[in-house]
């Protein structure tokens, strides 16, 4: 348990100071809003405690938008922003023992699981009445998240996708190629980007396709394995009906031998296991590579714009995941995790911090957080919205039309509700790779976490990932690879991991 961590009060004295008093400073931090003028008209002080968005401005005092939230609810309201995926730092507060009324962090995770067996966490049951919304959502998609019938939090699942396959479509172009429709024709492509001087600079100096150093596990080449006919995201069943690794299904050794093949025809980028995301899209703009596995949406312009900046001619193309032998396909598996909501056992209000969970759901709170208050920071003429920037700039607005700091990254994002400004110069083809992205999604086999994976995940799957790219590149032969990869995996923890899965999932089969 945290309060039996001798490590961490040892470490409390130096991190805690930059995780929660430094966050008026490098993290945001905001007490703004009314509280009253009287003893009498005194509002509940409430603490949030969310990592936020790292696209994000500061929450300064004499924020609007959090005043305006103050007197709808009845509250005093202190927002603090740790990093956007700084999870560690939220755990490090919670350790202390000075709870913030709302957190969020990470789910599933460890932490969270600690959390609620400790009992740090309220049950959101006796407050779903205030919290119609969040009661909907929880009821009627997300009823397996409680734990023995209790909500703890609101777990935020993003059911959308914004990643699929980008291409420069100038080069298509140039060498008189259609857009690829299946594997085959994906190689055949690859193999004229990589042999025809796309870029004519009288170099052969493309590659067809290129990932990040986290290609592997869930990665970037993923489709290939989908188009193979790996039937979900998470596990398989093997011959006898029972839950296995993906790794053991035929298609996994299938799309391992076709990357393989592009690899030994140097087909892919050398360089993809250096690559970070910002460095895979600059050789996608520096005429390096033709492919990628990206997230698009709001980043169709952004990618296309910066490409554009290096070369005037050049032109973002996006597609489906090419079908495999049997016409089967997908690119990212539907997501089991994100983040998750909660009020502690410290609230001051409990009720009142439930309803602060449901008005940033609601239709209500999603207008102000996402235009701000009308006549103010926006005006409205039938659907036309104009965005008063300067205005929105004193309360935090990120620029061009989009919202405030407290509109993402805690129950929701911007691809939840497909929610673009008007002023976004391709809303429309950002709209439609999200339905592209969305529409070949994969299913998982399981629709829970067990704690056996959380707690076993991160060694497990760093092991997946390892054997996946060894294959991959040639450092070792996939048949051998593999049978490799199923001892060691067991041995590591696999087999306490299907052991808790099998359970998860024959009691899905009877529900």
């Amino acid at each position: 348990m945290l309060k039996n961590n001798k490590w961490l009060a040892l470490a409390l004295s130096g991190v805690l100071a930059v995780s929660v008093a430094g966050c008026g400073n490098s993290e945001n931090e905001s007490g703004a809003g009314a509280t009253g003028t009287n003893k009498e008209d005194k509002k509940v002080k409430i603490v949030f405690l969310t990592p936020g968005d790292g696209a994000a401005k500061a929450i300064n005092p004499g924020d609007r938008v959090i005043a305006e939230i103050n007197n709808k609810l009845g509250i005093d309201l202190e927002v603090k922003l740790v990093p956007e995926n700084g999870f560690e730092k939220i755990n490090v507060a919670m350790a202390t023992g000075d709870l913030p009324d709302i957190v969020t962090i990470n789910y599933p995770s460890p932490s969270l699981n600690q959390w609620i067996s400790e009992g740090l966490l309220v049950p959101l049951n006796d407050y779903l009445p205030v919290m119609p919304t969040v009661k909907e959502k929880l009821e009627k998609q997300l009823s397996w998240t409680a734990v023995n019938g209790k909500y703890y939090g609101y777990p935020f699942i993003e059911e959308r996708s914004n990643t699929t396959v980008a291409y420069r479509a100038d080069w298509l172009e140039t060498l008189g190629l259609k857009v690829p429709q299946t594997l085959d024709e994906l190689y055949t492509v690859l193999k004229e980007i990589a042999t025809k001087d796309p870029d004519k600079n009288g170099k052969a100096d493309t590659y067809g396709l290129t990932g990040t150093k986290s290609t592997g596990f869930n990665g970037s080449f993923h489709f290939v394995l989908y188009g193979y006919g790996l039937p979900h995201g998470d596990w398989v069943l093997d011959s006898t009906g029972k839950v296995a690794p993906i790794f053991e299904h035929p298609a996994f050794k299938q799309g391992v031998q076709y990357l393989r093949k592009l690899w030994e025809e140097k087909l892919i980028d050398p360089e993809f296991l250096l690559n970070d995301t910002q460095q895979r899209e600059q050789k996608f703009f520096q005429s390096k590579v033709g492919f990628m596995g990206t997230p698009l949406f709001r980043h169709v312009n952004r990618l296309e714009t910066s490409l554009q900046k290096v070369n005037p001619q050049g032109k973002l193309g996006f597609m489906a995941p090419p079908a495999g032998p049997d016409g089967k396909r997908g690119m990212a598996s539907a997501p089991k995790g994100g983040l998750f909501t909660a009020v502690t056992k410290n609230s001051k209000d409990p009720q009142k911090a439930a309803k602060l969970i449901e008005f940033m759901l609601s239709k209500e709170g999603r207008s102000l957080l996402e235009l701000g208050i009308e006549g103010v920071h926006y005006t409205k003429a039938g659907d036309k919205i104009t965005y008063n920037e300067e205005e929105r700039a004193k309360d935090g607005f990120a620029t061009n039309g989009w919202s405030h700091p407290l509109a993402w990254g805690s129950v929701v994002w911007p691809l939840t509700e497909n929610y673009l400004p008007q002023t976004e110069p391709q809303a429309d083809r950002a709209k439609q790779s999200v339905d592209i992205a969305t529409k070949n999604l994969v299913p998982n086999l399981l629709n829970v976490t067990t704690a056996e994976e959380v707690e076993m995940g991160s060694v497990l799957g760093e092991l997946l990932n390892q054997y996946y790219l060894d294959m991959i590149v040639g450092k070792k032969e996939v048949d051998a690879g593999l049978a490799e990869l199923s001892k060691k995996w067991r041995d590591q923890g696999g087999n306490k991991v299907l052991e808790a899965v099998n359970k998860a999932y024959l009691a899905q089969q009877k529900k």
